[in-house]
């Protein structure tokens, strides 16, 4: 949805770099404002319905000097990783590397983790082949994230009603007020100090909707060493693996 007149003005008032490419829009089930990083270092500002654009503005305001630094990582990050689909390319799973082996077609599984190896029966394309790995990486989200959340929620105190992993883009989480938080299948090739940093990120929103001094201390509540695990996620999540192959 298309933000308000005032909204738009309000933001366009700031000194917002002017090479930067952003854009506002509306959420009607948001509480407060959220901010969105893209890949490429475009901004999006996503304020629920009716937002006073003053307050927008000066929580925009706030967040600038932080906000500027993620978006100039993101423009001198290197291009999304792409993988060919032959024996002995490598693949992660919660932090460990395994090499792909690729099997006669007609196998029992598509894919499957085998001996330390990841093996992929034979498809017609190399993208069928991607989307088969991105299914396996999704099935064993689903079941693996369940079970990790559910101990973190509890120390948070907050009752997550489903988590599952999907594509969602640009995105590693996401989480809607009650419920259901979703996370990337790609972050599930980080090692499990990273997918709880995750976790945790989209599970302190089901308290605090924004990034604010109050979301920080939830989330340095929950995770001990959290600053250090943004850190490393910010040079781990550079090599993740999105589908792309060649």
């Amino acid at each position: 949805m298309s933000a308000s007149g005032p909204v738009q003005q309000a933001i366009a008032s700031l000194p917002v770099p002017a090479e930067w490419t952003w854009e506002v829009v509306v959420r009607p089930r948001r509480r407060s404002l959220g901010i969105e990083v893209a890949p490429d270092g475009g901004v999006l500002f996503a304020v629920p319905a009716g937002a006073d654009a003053r307050a927008v503005a000066d929580a925009v305001r706030s967040r600038l000097p932080r906000l500027a630094v993620e978006v100039r990582r993101r423009r001198e990050r290197t291009a999304e990783p792409v993988k060919e689909l032959v024996g002995g390319t490598g693949f992660a799973y919660l932090g460990r590397r395994h090499r792909l082996k690729v099997v006669p077609a007609g196998a029992a599984r598509a894919v499957r983790l085998y001996r330390g190896w990841l093996e992929l029966a034979r498809q017609d394309t190399v993208e069928e082949g991607s989307r088969r790995i991105a299914e396996w990486y999704t099935e064993r989200g689903d079941r693996w994230l369940a079970a990790r959340a559910a101990p973190l929620a509890t120390r948070i105190g907050v009752t997550a009603t489903e988590v599952v992993a999907r594509d969602i883009g640009h995105r590693w989480g996401a989480c809607a007020i009650a419920g259901p938080i979703t996370v990337h299948w790609a972050v599930m090739q980080l090692p499990p100090a990273l997918v709880d940093l995750v976790l945790v990120h989209e599970l302190c929103h089901m308290r605090e909707p924004g990034h604010g001094p109050a979301f920080r201390r939830e989330v340095r509540l929950a995770l001990p060493g959290a600053d250090e695990r943004e850190r490393w996620f910010a040079e781990e999540e550079l090599r993740l693996w999105r589908g792309a192959v060649r």
